[in-house]
């Protein structure tokens, strides 16, 4: 439910032929305005069709609607102390734990690795987009150890704090693992093909469609294997859910973080669509792993 995949692959048919899908674009801005753009007109068309057909679709798409919401989460105020940002991203971390969120997400990520590695007979390397205090690139860190793996492992976010407080404890659990301070939507010039994987887990619904669009389309750019988004399945169910768990932490902000983020995760036909805009290519996919949504976009010629 709130998937409206029926409804949705008819809206966007319908909107295949009245314009040109995928758009073409020459800049990130181009790329980020024509993006936001066609997930608007997607969603408008989608409720028409849902309309059309009536009865458990409208019923649907009207739930939908009044869950849908473009609010940031407490996390993201620029006016919030980064030590409270920190507490908020330690609870996230206890809650995946609780959860065992982590042993799923890394053996995601460790099924392309090595794959990549044993193909290639070579060191292969994951950069973590908006890993917060890190909870998912220890953990992976942490199994490249234990196996011994040719895997090198890099950490990244926005948050100074966050930056400081996993390089002290990767050090102290002393993990084949840094921590980077790196804006996601505006990464540096790495040399050519720096990464072979990128990965970010439960942080896609904080960007705008046209702001992922971004960050796939310079991971394109930078990665020689795969982009790995890993998110929240968009339904009632998780409405409900996501925030009565956070609850469970005891910080009120992070309760409500809950809720803000379970009614911003995408649909996964949005995240085919902004997929395709960021790459001009079907090279991608889109599974659910309940309660997640996956979505793999492959930039190695051998999977194109």
């Amino acid at each position: 439910m709130l998937q409206l995949n029926k409804e949705g692959s008819r809206a966007l048919e319908n909107l295949c032929r009245s314009m040109e899908f995928p758009p073409h674009w020459e800049s990130m801005e181009e790329l980020e305005s024509k993006t936001n753009d066609v997930v608007s007109r997607f969603l408008e068309e989608r409720f028409k069709v849902s309309q059309q057909l009536g009865g458990g679709s409208f019923l649907t798409e009207l739930a939908d609607r009044a869950l849908r919401t473009s609010e940031s989460e407490c996390m993201d105020d620029s006016a919030l102390p980064e030590s409270d940002k920190l507490e908020m991203v330690q609870a996230l971390d206890r809650q995946n734990s609780m959860m065992h969120l982590y042993p799923r997400y890394v053996g995601l990520c460790l099924s392309i690795l090595e794959e990549l590695a044993m193909r290639e007979q070579r060191q292969v390397s994951i950069l973590e987009l908006a890993s917060g205090s890190g909870g998912l690139a220890m953990a992976l860190a942490e199994e490249v150890k234990r196996k011994e793996l040719p895997i090198s492992v890099t950490a990244s976010d926005i948050v100074p704090k966050f930056i400081e407080e996993g390089n002290r404890k990767a050090a102290e659990k002393k993990l084949p693992l840094t921590f980077q301070q790196l804006n996601a939507f505006n990464l540096p010039e790495f040399s050519a093909r720096s990464f072979d994987v990128m990965v970010m887990s439960q942080s896609m619904h904080h960007f705008t469609p046209g702001k992922l669009a971004i960050i796939i389309a310079q991971a394109a750019k930078h990665t020689t294997t795969a982009f790995v988004g890993i998110d929240g399945y968009r339904s009632i169910l998780l409405a409900g859910g996501v925030p009565l768990m956070a609850s469970l932490q005891g910080i009120p902000s992070f309760a409500l973080d809950g809720f803000t983020s379970a009614r911003k995760f995408y649909s996964e036909l949005e995240l085919d669509i902004i997929a395709e805009i960021a790459t001009g290519k079907r090279n991608h996919t889109v599974t659910s792993c309940w309660p997640l949504s996956i979505l793999t976009v492959r930039f190695d010629e051998t999977q194109r």
